[in-house]
């Protein structure tokens, strides 16, 4: 996909307390698809993404409510070692199904929620039907990790944070705590978007 990683300059990100961060994003108007507004935008998400060293961002999270994420997750990623590389793919209109309601646990952090680690339960097993930047329509099925990031990507079109998710307030941590009490004591595996 030719038009990515164009030199496009990072844009700010929402940060928890904006009221972007819990708006429903607005479906994307399919005339748009294909467009340069629409691809500045992606290549302006892609560079925040890579500026904030996350493998995920929703266009709520660059305070556009509107229903299009992000996702790529990289080959030898020293970040996510045991995860399957991702290739970036662009998410407009998504929506999702839960194949299988068995749960996993991951501790999720976020760029709209800096410097905090939660443990969150979501499915294990889910499909994401979705427009791709050329207007194609696609499906992906995924399992385990992926789900994991596609779901909480696709959280923030609905203005849900991974927080919101938790059940157990008391796996909350900053970072630093995070590392110190948890990160060698558990065996959920951490997802930073």
């Amino acid at each position: 996909m030719g038009l990515f990683r164009k030199k496009a300059q990072p844009l700010e990100v929402a940060r928890i307390g904006n009221p972007v961060l819990r708006q429903k994003a607005d479906l994307v108007d399919p005339r748009s698809i294909g467009g340069d507004d629409l691809a500045q935008l992606v290549d302006e998400m892609i560079a925040t993404m890579d500026a904030e060293g996350g493998i995920g961002i929703a266009a709520p999270q660059v305070s556009r409510s509107i229903s299009l994420a992000v996702i790529e997750i990289p080959v030898d990623s020293a970040r996510y070692p045991d995860s399957e590389p991702f290739e970036l793919e662009v998410f407009i209109n998504p929506s999702i199904t839960i194949l299988d309601e068995q749960e996993q646990e991951y501790w999720e952090g976020c760029l709209s929620v800096p410097d905090l680690r939660g443990l969150v339960p979501r499915p294990r097993k889910v499909q994401v039907d979705y427009l791709a930047l050329d207007g194609d329509s696609r499906s992906i099925v995924a399992e385990g990790f992926l789900a994991t990031v596609l779901q909480h990507e696709l959280d923030h079109l609905d203005g849900v944070l991974f927080i919101d998710r938790m059940r157990d307030m008391t796996k909350l941590a900053t970072l630093e705590e995070y590392r110190t009490y948890w990160l060698d004591s558990t065996d959920a595996p951490s997802l930073d978007d």
